[in-house]
């Protein structure tokens, strides 16, 4: 009994390591633009605030990001060409990575992005931040209309209560853009229990001549969108408010009725639903067990993904298991 019970466990464990896992695609759009609303996101230069806009995104297995897409508006006449450089970061939910209490410049923190990004927040170091002026992503922009407008912007009245409700700025006319982004290497994101699997996306565009006001979309996320229970409405902070945020719609755009928003955002990678959990000693070689079953070995999966090589992968998810 005791041979057979063997056998059948080898046998087991040889048709799991024989039968390659399925690779499951992971993809997450809030939409198309709605011309509803332009909100600055840029990163700080010379005489300009730092200014982030932020929406959120849930995950369901440990999921290797390897792109994204984002939409906006540029002002002033600028042009694709105009576009230097872009960056992007990921934060948990408050009020992770976060001082709590906090400060109380702004009405509320529930549901806002963390005070700092998550790799800020780590403490190996690792990081979940692509920025292209380090070539940790590349990018190509797309002019898809010349003329889009939209019926309100939040570019500097971003204030401290009890001033923080400005209206909008008032509509704007720009060229319509879509940035296409690669990661490289691609972020390793875990799915740990609620509300933890719960993530703001922050990108930033560096324009020359103008600004980029990401593009909001509908909310509640409507078609073609991938629509979740527990979405949030975008949120905005510039450096003097930071580490606090702002709802964009609840707060600033306020009003009897305050609109809320969603940004115009796609994200797309691979899941890894047998990846190891996050501090437990037993990660990094259960998640590399988990891609190799699952992609027919550790170099198929490098490839896959989008790694430059094995070593990359590796280094990847030892960052990812700390």
């Amino acid at each position: 009994m005791r041979k057979f019970t063997l056998l059948a466990l080898t046998f087991s464990a040889a048709l799991w390591l024989a039968t390659p896992a399925g690779a499951t695609s992971f993809f997450f759009s809030t939409g198309n633009p709605d011309g509803r609303l332009g909100a600055l996101s840029r990163p700080p230069s010379p005489g300009e605030l730092e200014t982030e806009t932020a929406d959120d995104f849930i995950l369901n297995d440990t999921t290797v990001i390897t792109g994204a897409t984002i939409s906006g508006l540029l002002t002033s006449g600028a042009t694709p060409a105009d576009i230097g450089n872009v960056e992007v970061e990921v934060y948990h939910v408050f009020p992770a990575d976060s001082v709590d209490p906090p400060s109380g410049n702004v009405p509320t923190r529930a549901n806002s992005p963390s005070d700092v990004e998550i790799d800020s927040a780590r403490r190996d170091g690792s990081s979940a931040t692509r920025d292209g002026s380090s070539g940790t992503l590349s990018f190509t922009v797309t002019l898809l209309n010349p003329t889009f407008s939209v019926a309100n912007t939040v570019v500097n009245g971003i204030n401290k209560k009890p001033n923080q409700a400005t209206l909008g700025e008032g509509p704007a006319v720009g060229g319509e853009v879509q940035i296409t982004i690669t990661f490289t290497p691609p972020i390793v994101l875990p799915s740990p229990p609620a509300p933890l699997n719960h993530y703001f996306f922050r990108p930033e565009a560096l324009v020359t001549g103008g600004d980029f006001l990401y593009l909001s979309a509908p909310r509640p996320i409507a078609s073609p969108g991938t629509p979740f229970v527990s979405d949030l409405q975008a949120w905005i902070r510039n450096s003097n408010l930071a580490p606090d945020w702002l709802r964009i719609g609840t707060d600033i755009v306020d009003g009897a009725t305050p609109p809320t928003f969603n940004m115009t955002f796609s994200l797309t990678g691979e899941t890894v639903p047998r990846a190891g959990t996050p501090g437990k000693p037993n990660c990094h070689g259960k998640s590399i067990s988990a891609l190799a079953h699952q992609f027919r070995g550790i170099d198929a999966a490098a490839s896959a993904l989008g790694f430059s090589s094995v070593e990359e992968l590796q280094e990847a998810f030892k960052a990812f298991c700390e």
